[in-house]
């Protein structure tokens, strides 16, 4: 028997009056009010007891009642209206899909890890339930509530699971998200390596360059997988440091995993209110986390004004430090700092800029994502290309120390400037 989803919206608004009734009642009460957890919980026992209703409603009218394990299913598709992604929430627990994107309540097109893509079941019954969907989400995620209506038409959070999912309305003819599953929370060098991203060699190479304290910007295009590389580069980092992560929207989620990182401070980029207030950039975060006494701070994803205060961070003695930034090649990183800068408060000139990358970064890591489903292959990212900043002469000098050659294998290129140091680090590589 396949799910009624008007039913289950009214069940989970059965739900949600009778969960708030009991908040409203806790707080006259002077009860303390219910973590997130117990909440979830209650939820539960309050969904039981209305499918309880139910079926005691239905034998009275004289109808077959719901079987155990359609009660079940009702149990959950309720539960994930309340606490999940509702209708989404099947994809998300999928763990070959990709991606998901959403033109519309009816047009659900999924991305498989192996390439494919297709069209699958709606998600809401309509647009406004799909706006209203995202609105919830955008109520519970991150640390503050994220509207979304009229007045803020674009919306970027993290789900509970770790995907990233961002959101129009009113920019499109009908409501649109992207949601990129975060497929590998807890990821290491040697799951790369496994799967093919990293050589042995760029994976060894990268985990002594972490531990060596050099500052790495990690550089690739929309879904290539710099997130998944910048959580395993962190691992490398030791566990007695203090860290620092700045991000729009929470992603990364280092903060989660106290065994591999237990001194964490993540800081989130706050909105403004209705009222245009109460705006915390992304600059002022970072500028903030070098107040926080941190080991290392890392960017989640450069886009704007924050790469001036990043860098000068980055010179300025907070060594280690890791960001990702969108690029097309490794080289195209610089140009793109440079567009940055000139658009951020200071108006760095170009020369300025490039000053100012030579004395910050240390490496640039390319990575790619291939779709060779066509051909028969699947779906495979890589890491093509590593350039090392070597200095500045009008405009960045850089190396590529490891690079694709015309037959598909990424091999050591140029000899590394900073070999010594990699080497006090166990680095032990071609040119070592």
């Amino acid at each position: 028997m396949s799910v009624d989803h008007q039913l289950v919206k009214r069940f989970r608004q059965e739900a949600g009056d009778r969960i708030a009734e009991q908040r409203r009642l806790d707080q006259i009460s002077g009860v303390a009010a219910m973590s997130g957890e117990d909440e979830r919980q209650y939820a539960r026992a309050v969904i039981a007891q209305i499918l309880e209703e139910y079926a005691r409603a239905e034998i009275n009218a004289g109808r077959t009642p719901l079987d155990a394990e359609t009660e079940e299913q009702y149990a959950a598709a309720v539960h994930a209206a309340l606490f999940g992604v509702g209708r989404l929430q099947p994809l998300l627990d999928d763990p070959e899909v990709e991606n998901i994107d959403i033109n519309g309540a009816d047009q659900v097109f999924v991305g498989y890890a192996d390439g494919r893509e297709a069209k699958v079941d709606p998600v809401a019954e309509s647009d406004e339930e799909l706006v209203e969907l995202i609105q919830i989400l955008g109520a519970y995620s991150g640390l503050s509530s994220r509207p979304f209506d009229s007045a803020n038409p674009q919306l970027d959070l993290r789900l509970p699971d770790g995907s990233r999912l961002s959101a129009v309305m009113d920019v499109t003819r009908r409501p649109a998200l992207s949601i990129r599953r975060a497929r590998m929370g807890k990821v290491f060098m040697s799951d790369l390596v496994g799967n093919g991203t990293l050589t042995p060699e760029v994976g060894h190479f990268l985990a002594c360059a972490v531990r060596a304290r050099k500052n790495i910007m990690i550089a690739g295009a929309t879904n290539a997988g710099k997130t998944t590389l910048l959580r395993a580069l962190a691992n490398e980092i030791p566990p007695a440091e203090r860290l620092i992560t700045v991000e729009r929207a929470l992603e990364l989620g280092l903060d989660t995993f106290a065994d591999l990182h237990p001194n964490v401070v993540a800081f989130e980029e706050r909105l403004p209110n209705s009222e245009g207030q109460g705006l915390i950039s992304m600059a002022e975060l970072v500028r903030r986390s070098l107040r926080m006494n941190p080991s290392r701070v890392i960017v989640g994803e450069v886009l704007g004004d924050e790469i001036v205060t990043m860098l000068n961070a980055m010179s300025q003695g907070n060594d280690g430090s890791l960001s990702t930034i969108h690029a097309n090649s490794s080289h195209e990183v610089f140009n793109r700092i440079s567009t940055y800068a000139l658009q951020a408060s200071e108006r760095l000139p170009i020369e300025a800029s490039q000053m100012l990358v030579a004395g910050a970064v240390n490496f640039v890591v390319f990575i790619q994502r291939r779709n060779n489903y066509q051909t028969g292959g699947r779906l495979q990212r890589m890491v093509t290309s590593i350039r090392e900043v070597n200095g500045v002469d009008g405009r960045v000098l850089s190396s590529e120390i490891f690079a694709e050659t015309p037959d598909g294998r990424v091999v050591p290129h140029a000899p590394i400037a900073c070999l010594d140091d990699l080497v006090a680090f166990g680095y032990r590589g071609n040119w070592a």
